[in-house]
């Protein structure tokens, strides 16, 4: 049986990552909103765990970007596929990755993504020439590397 799983990715800003990834992915930040309502509603929850996000309830420490082909739970707004989850931590980054994504544009189309992702708020880090292929080493707008190939 295979399992179902999501990349995790420590935060500072949650939802500023959420919507940073979203757009480079072609995602979409998930809307959990009619959770949180109801949560509050029933006094499950207190509202001070959520935040306004877009004009939508928002939990204050969870955002996440998921494939908008992939399934979703149509009661909590939670992705069932494809999925990066942010969780806010109190520490910023302050080493290199253990784990990176792998972004790829496709052929002739590196350049174009790097400057794409650019406007979006990433930084370019350094360029990698191997006999094996030329890839582009990233940070998202919280430091995290990531590559273009």
């Amino acid at each position: 049986m295979t399992l179902h799983w999501k990349v995790v990715i420590d935060s500072t800003d949650p939802h500023a990552q959420a919507a940073f990834w979203a757009e480079a992915l072609g995602y979409l930040v998930e809307d959990n909103s009619a959770l949180p309502e109801r949560l509050i509603g029933a006094g499950a929850v207190p509202e001070a765990a959520t935040v306004l996000v877009d004009g939508r309830r928002a939990w204050r420490d969870l955002a996440a970007a998921r494939h908008p082909d992939d399934p979703f739970e149509e009661e909590s707004g939670t992705g069932l596929g494809r999925r990066l989850l942010f969780q806010r931590v109190p520490e910023a980054k302050t080493v290199k990755n253990r784990l990176h994504l792998d972004v790829h544009a496709g052929p002739g189309r590196r350049d174009a993504e790097v400057t794409r992702l650019e406007g979006l708020g990433a930084k370019v880090l350094r360029e990698v020439e191997q006999p094996g292929g030329t890839w582009s080493v990233l940070a998202d707008p919280e430091g995290n590397e990531f590559c273009v190939h």
